[in-house]
């Protein structure tokens, strides 16, 4: 292994790091983006049982806006409950926009990854082209065989490297974005139509 990443040229080494970091990142986001941390199932129940309880109280609230993303979009509009639907909703999409950017944490840098992955391959490849071209004399043709070789090895190697990260680095990021945004929008549908079922029991009573 360790021959064919010198085989590839001092660009591997930019190509390694990157690996690396995006694997750490894959692991890390597929840990923190749990169906269960985002949305505790039994959550909005929770909100509801306390509610007719009447024991849905100031401290409650901030120790479930703390408690998950979910219960962070669920808070803002338990707090701005007096004011009104339209400020309520306004307070949920505005609490569901900061929560949707601390989800997205790390995957622009994991897209990037996916960006610039094949342009170091590509990087590579050249300076393997380089190498190549450069065992050729106008004096005595082909030159070296080895680092004719060497260089066709490099390009070759730094290409696949390249390709190798970028690939599962974009099918992830795709991956993960997607599941963002369907978090995104079961919570709101979520918070709010608990807000209206208070609303409407309120208005029952």
């Amino acid at each position: 292994m360790f021959e064919i990443i010198k085989a590839g040229g001092w660009v591997m080494v930019p190509i390694i790091a990157c690996s690396i970091l995006a694997l750490a990142i894959i692991l890390e986001r597929f840990w923190a983006l749990r169906a269960p941390r985002i949305m505790p199932p039994n959550l909005v129940p929770e909100v509801w049982n306390l509610y007719r309880k009447d024991q849905l109280d100031s401290a409650y609230i901030r120790r479930l806006r703390d408690s998950s993303p979910l219960g962070a979009v669920l808070a803002a509009g338990l707090l701005n409950y007096a004011q009104g639907r339209e400020v309520v909703r306004e307070s949920i999409e505005q609490a569901g926009r900061q929560v949707i950017h601390d989800l997205e944490r790390y995957l622009n840098t994991l897209g990037t990854i996916a960006s610039v992955s094949p342009y170091l391959g590509l990087l590579g490849s050249v300076l393997g082209m380089i190498k190549v071209f450069s065992t050729f004399s106008m004096a005595s043709g082909i030159g070296n065989p080895t680092k004719l070789a060497g260089g066709i090895s490099e390009i070759l190697i730094a290409t696949a490297a390249g390709l190798a990260v970028a690939i599962p680095s974009l099918i992830f990021y795709r991956y993960f974005q997607g599941r963002v945004i369907d978090f995104a929008v079961r919570m709101e549908e979520e918070a709010v139509r608990l807000i209206e079922t208070l609303y409407s029991s309120q208005e029952e009573d």
